[in-house]
């Protein structure tokens, strides 16, 4: 049901931004917004205390987003508390924030290797991804397994490519043990 409620109201602020020709300026803002809420944990705290009024909870929203987001997204936080949702506005942003990638032909891919990639491999790597995707662009998130062996596993969106020495020595070891031997 939270992930209904946020599409809903992600959707509604992605097709506002859309309408008004916004969309750079609200995915910037919408992303400083989610960054804020993460590393403010006691602020969605406060805004659930149910002593609190909506009345309250709004004036603390205008008090500390006013003057640094636009009228637009200030609306919608406004709205959000008013409607007692709150609790979603991490969920709305990344699923607004997601959905804008997605307009923009932009993608994200999650690299696992072995050891810690060279920035030439990097690079490579980037452009590769990029001329076999199709995107336009391409955000990195790089991590360090040393369980690997060796390899990289690259993950865009629910696609997985696996390299890594791990998966062929369970896949050689795995076609071994089908073998029978017969004296």
């Amino acid at each position: 049901m939270a992930k209904l409620i946020s599409k809903v109201y992600s959707d509604a602020l992605f097709e506002e931004a859309l309408e008004k020709q916004e969309m750079d300026a609200l995915f910037e803002e919408v992303k400083a917004l989610k960054e804020v809420w993460n590393q403010n944990p006691a602020l969605g705290q406060l805004l659930d205390n149910p002593k609190i009024g909506k009345e309250e909870k709004t004036g603390m929203i205008r008090n500390i987003f006013q003057g640094r987001t636009s009228e637009d997204l200030m609306g919608f936080l406004a709205v959000i508390v008013d409607k007692g949702r709150q609790k979603e506005i991490p969920a709305i942003c990344e699923y607004f924030v997601n959905a804008v990638k997605e307009y923009k032909n932009i993608g994200v891919a999650h690299v696992t290797s072995a050891v810690e990639l060279k920035e030439e491999q990097k690079t490579q790597l980037v452009k590769k991804l990029l001329d076999t995707t199709g995107y336009v662009d391409v955000e990195m998130d790089y991590q360090v397994d040393p369980a690997l062996i060796g390899g990289m596993v690259i993950r865009i969106k629910d696609r997985v490519v696996d390299s890594s020495i791990r998966t062929q020595l369970h896949e050689l070891r795995r076609d071994l043990s089908k073998l029978q031997l017969t004296l």
